[in-house]
């Protein structure tokens, strides 16, 4: 097996489809408190315009929103559907992008903050290694909040070396 390269640095961006532009800047800026750092437009050589924008999430990062004006596919209109996993025909959030906390107290501020500000959130979930809430943003997208809940080690993985998990091995 060839030797695999760095894990790199961490994310840099996550780039995003959306139809909404000003709703989901509206979203993102005003109730999850991601300021915009980058908003600029793309023309593209075979006829459109592209808004993309990038906001702060924190740590360095930056989630990445694309809007597609213009743009026929097949003489079509371009059209599609942001929510991921409807997009695919998933019912729940199998695609879904997480933001980090600190702890379990910053968790249940974000969950309140997000009610006050009239998003539907769950309640806590508590996966054992790591507590959660979940929401959606405008474009049907799931984001979670997390945080760790314990340190990860061996005992983590140990399901890998289980006949549960090498059963459904496809190959």
């Amino acid at each position: 097996m060839p030797t695999p390269i760095s894990a790199g640095k961490g994310m840099h961006h996550l780039g995003l489809a959306t139809k909404d532009m000003e709703a989901t800047l509206a979203f993102y800026e005003g109730v999850l408190g991601f300021p915009a750092v980058v908003c600029e437009t793309i023309e593209l050589e075979k006829g459109g315009v592209v808004r993309h924008a990038f906001l702060d999430a924190g740590g360095g990062e930056l989630v990445a929103f694309m809007e597609f004006n213009g743009i026929e596919v097949k003489g079509e209109p371009f059209d599609f559907d942001a929510g991921i996993n409807r997009g695919l025909g998933f019912r729940g959030g199998v695609v879904h992008f997480a933001f980090r906390v600190d702890d379990a107290e910053e968790l249940e501020k974000k969950q309140l903050e997000l009610r006050e500000k009239g998003v539907t959130v769950t309640d806590v979930v508590d996966h054992g290694w790591c507590r959660s809430i979940y929401f959606e943003d405008p474009n049907g997208l799931q984001l979670e909040f997390c945080h760790l809940s314990e340190e990860l080690g061996e005992r983590h993985v140990e399901a890998r070396r289980a006949h549960e998990w090498t059963r459904w091995a496809r190959r």
